[in-house]
């Protein structure tokens, strides 16, 4: 009897240590669909592209070689602070800018601006070309003429258009002749245009003339070109375009007087550092908390972005990253006002401690308040692109 038990033993124990057929030919479906880590990251930073509107990072772009317009580094400084969290959602006309350096380099006072990256369903709101005015010429310093008159005018294809007219006037206004620095007119007619036709870009056309009418010598008039000077006085065109995407009407504030909207703009880490350690160690002690059974309440820890460790900083410009933030902790009954809840939540609380539904859990630990941020980047061309992405920063935490 003994035998036999021994004998059916060792047979049990063959079995299991015999791998089965079904085995060899079928792995375990735990480890075939497993994803790796480097297929885990590119399926983040997929995902990640995809909340910044982009299908792929721009191609071959390192910006330490190029320096980006002082416009737009301006333009950023004024809309956004040093973690790139918008100050006022009023501020910026649409949600996108780009700029566009002259293509041309013409001698003449010519001209033409490839608008290839700008999407069909970005509507333009406003376009402006800038032009640097030098000064005139010391020999010709006490010219009779005080003021001239610059006119920007839309080159026109004759042919496809069936007219005779071979161009448009878009802008014109009186300038001092004796002045220097930028000027800018508005063109906005002719850009929408070229969106539409691309192939009805023929350029623009600068003309300068007295007051009486007649031309004016470009000696006492003229503007930097792309071709001899300076890269920052070079002739630009600045879009000013919605690119479609919502706009937060819930949880940021739309009320462009509410001075409460700055005063809890989210204060993080200093600009491109990650969180300091004691944020990490409070975010550890939350974790040991929960073990413990006695969870922290609902408040808001540092969840710090590094665009340098995703390997987006050849192409951003500003900023570097910036701080999220996250909400994490417990709701327990009784909620305070400083857990800021809703209504709703104060029920489900009130019903949860009851034991009303078996069912009803207590409220979340979520944001109440997002802001936007806005991204200073180079494009595919090499031309930098302004943009504002909306709920990107946790600003408060309450009980939901």
């Amino acid at each position: 009897m003994l035998a036999l038990v021994l004998l059916v033993a060792s047979a049990c124990t063959a079995v299991r240590a015999r791998p089965s057929v079904n085995y060899l030919e079928e792995p375990d479906a735990t480890e075939s669909t497993r994803a790796r880590p480097e297929e885990v990251r590119s399926d983040a930073i997929k995902r990640l592209l995809a909340v910044f509107g982009m299908d792929d990072p721009p191609a071959g772009v390192t910006h330490g070689r190029k320096q980006p317009p002082q416009y737009m580094l301006d333009l950023y400084n004024t809309v956004a602070d040093v973690d790139g969290v918008t100050k006022d959602p009023y501020l910026l006309e649409g949600n996108t800018v780009r700029s566009f350096f002259d293509k041309l380099h013409s001698e003449q006072v010519e001209f033409r601006f490839n608008l290839s990256t700008v999407a069909r369903t970005e509507k333009i709101l406003t376009a402006e070309l800038h032009l640097f005015k030098l000064r005139p010429q010391a020999t010709l310093m006490f010219s009779r003429h005080h003021f001239c008159q610059v006119s920007v005018y839309q080159l026109l294809d004759t042919i496809k258009t069936n007219n005779t007219q071979e161009r448009k006037l878009l802008s014109s206004r009186l300038i001092p002749v004796h002045s220097n620095g930028w000027e800018v007119f508005t063109i906005t007619q002719a850009v929408r245009s070229w969106t539409v036709d691309e192939g009805s870009n023929l350029g623009l056309h600068v003309v300068v003339r007295t007051l009486g009418g007649t031309q004016m010598d470009l000696k006492l008039i003229r503007f930097a070109s792309g071709r001899n000077h300076h890269q920052s006085k070079q002739p630009m065109l600045v879009l000013f375009t919605d690119d479609g995407r919502r706009r937060s009407t819930t949880l940021e504030s739309t009320d462009p007087d509410n001075t409460e909207v700055t005063a809890i703009l989210p204060q993080s880490p200093m600009a491109a550092q990650a969180p300091p350690r004691s944020a990490r160690s409070l975010d550890q002690a939350a974790a040991w908390a929960d073990e413990e059974g006695t969870s922290m309440p609902c408040k808001r820890l540092p969840l710090y972005v590094d665009f340098e460790e995703i390997g987006w900083s050849g192409w951003i410009v500003s900023p570097r990253g910036y701080n999220a933030y996250y909400c994490k902790g417990s709701c327990p009954f009784p909620l305070g006002q400083n857990m800021r809840p809703t209504n709703h939540a104060t029920v489900q609380s009130i019903i949860n401690a009851l034991k009303l539904i078996r069912s009803v859990e207590t409220p979340c630990c979520v944001p109440d308040k997002l802001f936007s941020i806005n991204l200073l980047y180079f494009d595919d061309d090499e031309n930098v692109v302004l943009k504002q992405y909306n709920d990107m920063v946790a600003g408060s935490c309450g009980c939901h």
